[in-house]
């Protein structure tokens, strides 16, 4: 499974331990530039808030904010995949 894959099934999984993982499979490209980093950034703000939402057991706030976090993951992927 690839750092991508990971990351999408960390979304899915949405739990504390999930940040820490997802920090960690992200912390190879927070060097690439300025704008990946804010990529970075953006998409794991947008986790927390997911695992927030998700262990606060507001059911009806987690689609949409699982799908903000799908889009930045993939304009991450997008980001990581594009030469520098």
């Amino acid at each position: 499974m690839d750092c991508f894959q990971k990351l999408e099934a960390l979304v899915d999984g949405a739990d504390a331990g999930g940040i820490e993982e997802a920090d960690a499979l992200l912390r190879r490209f927070k060097d690439r530039s300025e704008r990946t980093t804010r990529a970075i950034d953006e998409f794991m703000l947008d986790l927390k808030t997911l695992v927030f939402v998700v262990e606060a057991g507001e059911e009806g706030f987690q689609k949409p904010v699982r799908k903000l976090a799908r889009a930045r993951l993939a304009k991450l992927k997008h980001l990581v995949n594009v030469p520098a």
